[in-house]
């Protein structure tokens, strides 16, 4: 511990993890640098990208924006964990078939945006995919791989579940 440090405990992936922050410290910069969980990614530090896409309490944030102490008492879910679940496991698979992935500097952030949003709707509309990964920029694959990847895999998570209009 350094001068200006305050002990905090964060939640991240289900595990509890004691750390000495300084006040001004970057979400993303303590999940890289102190607990070592380099898939979020440093983009543009501005929130333009969405490189580095991460869930609190499953609200899609980016952690380049969000002070770390700001998440003491929430659950942080970064795309290490979002990999892991069986959401996350078949929106990468979708991924790989679609070619939506190329360069691969975006697709932790569009990983965890894509679950987000499959967290909240079972089959999204194109509009609705689009909206959603606005915030979250890709500068190789012009996106329709990335829609197409996304609607397989609401269709294969939800194989029951018909589109239905979106309320509210």
């Amino acid at each position: 511990m350094t001068s200006g440090e305050t002990p905090v405990t964060l939640t991240v992936n289900h595990k509890t993890y004691r750390l000495f922050i300084n006040s001004s410290a970057l979400l993303l910069n303590v999940l890289r640098d102190q607990l070592n969980l380099m898939g979020t990614k440093y983009g543009c530090g501005i929130g333009e990208c969405g490189a580095c896409s991460v869930l609190i309490d499953g609200e899609l944030t980016l952690a380049c924006m969000t002070l770390a102490g700001t998440a003491v008492g929430h659950e942080i879910t970064t795309v290490e964990e979002v990999g892991e679940s069986p959401v996350g496991r078949v929106i990468t698979e979708k991924f790989l078939n679609h070619a939506a992935v190329q360069c691969g500097f975006c697709t932790p952030g569009m990983l965890v945006a894509a679950s987000s949003l499959l967290q909240e709707r079972a089959i999204p509309s194109e509009q609705e995919i689009r909206e959603h990964l606005r915030g979250n920029l890709c500068r190789c694959t012009g996106y329709a791989a990335l829609v197409k990847a996304i609607q397989d895999a609401a269709r294969e998570l939800h194989p029951d579940s018909e589109r239905r209009p979106h309320a509210g």
